[in-house]
């Protein structure tokens, strides 16, 4: 009689878990980051068409990291998810928190069920009327959340990226430093110059009037960051 192969689930588990590592580490370092007026994320990016942060909703922004077919779904998701929301009650019952909670959901779902886990991570953020307000949620390829103060990083070397802040970061910076300390960080790891154009740049800008998202164009981030170099 010939016995059936088996493996236990916590093996299968730890197997996902490293091939879904494995697929977000040969990825590039994405940073959000608390400055005076809100938030800032910082990614490198040569592409000028597939981005890895969005808007989200008025206040919110989503950021991912890993395979882009993948995110980006989850992104077209939130953003029904929270449209739904918003009209079926008011626009204020939609929060970063629900969010990230309805990704977690999702992510681990796939993780427990599906034979492929998948090979992302991402960031929910908003911004709120303080900095004490704020709200930066980091949920990983298996639907583990957890909330972030001050900075947040995902994704390539982010442990290493996150050391380097820990070190640097201050509290209520301008603009302009905390995307100096953002690229500074990324560019440390990687070691190697990093131009405005390899770099994607959005914030969350609580004094900006109605929605706070707005991209940062290479020739503004020349701009902010001209007094540096």
């Amino acid at each position: 009689m010939v016995l059936p192969y088996y493996v236990s689930p916590e093996q299968i588990m730890q197997d996902k878990a490293e091939y879904a590592r494995k697929g977000i580490a040969k990825g590039r370092s994405l940073v959000a980051m608390e400055y005076r007026d809100g938030i800032i994320l910082t990614a490198e990016n040569p592409s000028t068409s597939l981005n890895k942060i969005w808007e989200i909703y008025d206040r919110i922004a989503f950021a991912g990291v890993g395979k882009y077919s993948e995110f980006e779904n989850l992104r077209k998701s939130g953003v029904r998810y929270v449209d739904t929301k918003g009209y079926a009650y008011s626009r204020e019952d939609v929060t970063a928190k629900s969010l990230a909670n309805a990704y977690s959901q999702a992510i681990g779902s796939v993780f427990t069920q599906e034979v492929k886990p998948l090979e992302i991570e991402i960031l929910v953020v908003e911004v709120g009327e303080t900095n004490a307000e704020n709200a930066m949620y980091h949920i990983l390829f298996d639907g583990s959340i957890s909330d972030r103060k001050q900075f947040a990083v995902i994704g390539g070397q982010a442990e290493e990226v996150t050391r380097f802040l820990r070190d640097h970061y201050r509290e209520n910076s301008s603009l302009a430093d905390a995307l100096w300390l953002s690229q500074k960080a990324l560019r440390v790891v990687e070691n190697k110059p990093l131009s405005e154009t390899n770099l994607e740049v959005a914030i969350l800008d609580r004094n900006r009037p109605g929605r706070k998202f707005r991209r940062i164009p290479p020739a503004e981030i020349r701009d902010l960051m001209k007094s540096y170099l």
